[in-house]
């Protein structure tokens, strides 16, 4: 899950009804965050598809609708735009041949796919000069070789006869220098260019809402229990409610950690735990396989699975003293779960592979978020229960409708009110061909805010860190790999935070059922056990607010 800040929307004031289930996807997309890949196969002098060559792209950004007020209105049950049905073709990552028309490539669809993305159009062109020009080289030091066979062959024969050839062995000694020269140019030439190809994203599939404004988000659903309202309510915060019930402590939590640090205790503790049990129980009861994911990984893998960006704004660095070994911290399980079968080839019959991670994630977090930045729902260090899916190509888009169903599924289980929205183009990471967002309802705020990111990375990923599928064949001429899908199932700190504003009454707080037998003595109810300090948010924000009222 990519941390996004969700802007209030008007809340609505009566009863959601809840809507009937999204159509399926019914066919595949026409074509799609990782960082600077800085292990990449590549065989030199032949550009073939399925080069291991792995694009980045930057935002898309459309103009704003004439009429803003009616941009995210909520739709019928399914995705806007063109349908999936519509699309074309399978392959959705770049390869250096689709910039080049001689080669079969269509370098006008990756310009239309830059505009889309509100990308550069130009770097079209670039990465098609680089490519001449690293192939010229090339061409040229192939050909200062053959002068050097044919030097070799005269000083053989030189020698053969017995006559000096000090002449020729020092042609060949400068023949020899201008090659190495040649070759390291072809060398630096060749790292230009996948630089630039790196810097175009995954296709962005057809139903995806076009622009750069994240109010254009469109709703395509919502969901509320039967009987709640969903609108904004006279109550506590969520840090409130966890303050009151004694669950943490931010205070030394800044103490010691400094800027978002924060302790977790007693009920604290508990219900974060709860969530971690329940939703891995959650996922293994739908075909999952548990996998605890470790907390690092090498830059080698973190470089094939993240944004370039990320390694700024996001990720932390460990440094050990030797440079090969660097590492960094990881932000969600999905990084280190993308690279599990890296480098393998997978059995057809065995997929899809569903896998249910778990791990503490870690986030620099820079910059000020306002009211996302109270009590634990932003910080930098928090656990995540995670969907990670490899599947064939022609069924990844039905496993993206099931996944954020699943997703769906569990905060229904919990009976918190939510909304699932398409995420616009300009707002999507480079890997995801399409991203659709659980935004859950806070009565303390009157807004949505997100909570789960499901995404299809389609084969960005998986190009990246080569996992392939189906029969080796010696005569296949194209790699064939899996697609990749993530979606959140909870990021614990967060849920807690919905829980805590949509379950506190004035006397404590009731337990959401299914979390009841992971809290020690299954308690249906927890009592406040202090009060809150004078000035505190609800009353700044609240002056008014009455007592007894919930």
């Amino acid at each position: 899950m990519r941390d996004r800040l969700v802007k209030p929307r008007p809340p609505a004031s009566h009863t959601l009804p809840v809507t009937q289930p999204h159509q399926r996807h019914s066919s595949r997309p026409t074509s799609a965050r990782p960082p600077l890949v800085l292990s990449l196969r590549f065989d030199r002098g032949k550009y073939k598809r399925g080069s291991s060559l792995v694009p980045l792209g930057t935002r898309s950004i459309q103009p704003p609708p004439a009429n803003p007020t009616t941009a995210r209105r909520p739709t019928s049950s399914r995705t806007t735009g063109p349908s999936a049905s519509s699309s074309s073709g399978t392959r959705t990552m770049l390869d250096v041949v689709d910039f080049i028309k001689e080669r079969g490539g269509d370098p006008d669809k990756i310009r239309e796919s830059q505009r889309r993305r509100h990308a550069s159009v130009e770097i079209v062109d670039e990465v098609i000069a680089l490519f001449e020009d690293h192939r010229k080289t090339q061409y040229s030091a192939t050909q200062v070789n053959s002068k050097i066979n044919d030097v070799q062959k005269q000083i053989g024969a030189k020698k053969k006869a017995k006559e000096n050839a000090d002449d020729l062995l020092q042609q060949k000694i400068e023949l020899e220098k201008e090659k190495k020269s040649l070759v390291e140019s072809a060398a630096d030439k060749d790292a230009l260019l996948k630089s630039k190809i790196r810097t175009i994203g995954n296709f962005v599939h057809d139903s995806v809402p076009i622009s750069d404004n994240e109010d254009h988000n469109e709703v395509l659903r919502t969901w509320a229990p039967e009987g709640v309202a969903v609108e904004k309510r006279n109550v506590l915060s969520h840090h409130e409610v966890l303050l009151r019930l004694d669950g943490y402590d931010p205070d030394r939590g800044v103490k010691v950690v400094g800027h978002r640090g924060y302790f977790l205790r007693q009920w604290g503790v508990f219900l974060n735990q709860a969530l971690i049990n329940y939703g891995l129980e959650f996922l293994t009861q739908r075909g999952y396989t548990a996998l605890q994911a470790p907390q690092f990984m090498l830059k080698e893998y973190m470089a094939k699975t993240a944004q370039l960006e990320d390694f700024d704004e996001e990720l932390y660095k460990v440094v050990d003293g030797d440079a090969k070994n660097d590492k960094y911290l990881i932000a969600t399980s999905e990084q280190p779960i993308s690279a599990f079968h890296a480098d393998e080839w997978l059995i057809s019959k065995d997929l899809p592979i569903r896998y249910a991670g778990y791990s503490s994630c870690y986030r620099r977090e820079a910059g000020s978020h306002g009211r996302d930045a109270w009590g634990i729902y932003r910080v930098h260090q928090f656990e995540k229960i995670e969907q990670f899916l490899l599947t064939d190509p022609e069924k990844s888009w039905e496993a993206l409708d099931d996944m954020i169903t699943i997703s769906e599924d569990f905060y229904k289980s919990l009976e918190l009110p939510y909304q699932v929205v398409a995420i616009v183009s300009g707002a999507l990471n480079n890997a995801a061909s399409k991203k659709l967002d659980l935004e859950a309802w806070f009565p303390f705020q009157g807004e949505y805010k997100e909570l789960v990111s499901c995404s299809n990375c389609t084969d960005y990923q998986s190009r990246a860190l080569e996992i392939r599928f189906g029969a080796k064949s010696q005569t296949d001429t194209k790699k064939k790999y899996v697609h990749c899908l993530n979606a959140t199932l909870c990021a614990t700190t967060r849920t807690m935070c919905c829980v805590l504003e949509n379950y506190q009454t004035e006397e404590g707080l009731r337990v959401p059922e299914p979390l009841r037998k992971y809290l020690p003595g299954a308690p249906e109810f927890i009592p406040f056990a202090k009060e809150l300090p004078k000035e505190s948010t609800s009353q700044k924000s609240l002056p008014q607010r009455p007592k007894g009222g919930k």
